[in-house]
């Protein structure tokens, strides 16, 4: 029996990360629980509502965020405050599949369309790997707005 899985970041800022995340992957934030969204309706607004309500301080209201993907095909994101930073390389890393079924030049070109877009969005390109078949098609390692390392494959 295969299980679901979560992924987990500490940040300093989990609203924010979790902002760049979504758009990045196309996930979204879900609603609270037991609350029935209309089509179009704000999860975030509806979390200050939620929160509101069953009486947390504002102060405590940025400690979490989560993503899922709309599809239910890929992993939670789940963004959490830790008071501490990031001190050194990530162990375990996200893979954007960004130019699945691509090669050579139509690849890099993809991933550098993206790479680009994700800049904007607030990442940092770090490098680029060149394709040296047949055992690595090319890709280009980021970093999150919190520098969590990430590949765009």
């Amino acid at each position: 029996m295969s299980r679901h899985i979560q992924v987990t970041f500490d940040a300093h800022d989990p609203q924010a990360l979790s902002l760049f995340w979504r758009d990045a992957l196309g996930y979204v934030h879900p609603g609270p629980p037991g609350v029935d969204l209309p089509e179009g309706a704000d999860p975030l607004a509806a979390w200050e509502e939620f929160l509101d309500r069953i009486g947390v301080p504002p102060e405590e209201r940025s400690t979490r965020s989560a993503l899922e993907d709309p599809d239910g095909h890929g992993p939670r994101l789940f963004f959490q405050k830790v008071p501490e930073g990031k001190t050194a390389k990530n162990r375990v890393h996200l893979d954007v599949r960004a130019a699945p079924g691509l090669q050579g030049e139509e690849r890099m070109a993809a991933l550098e369309a993206e790479c680009d877009r994700l800049v904007a969005l607030g990442a940092t390109r770090v490098r680029r790997y060149e394709p040296v078949p047949p055992m690595s098609f090319g890709h280009i390692v980021m970093t999150d707005p919190e520098g969590n390392e990430f590949c765009l494959d």
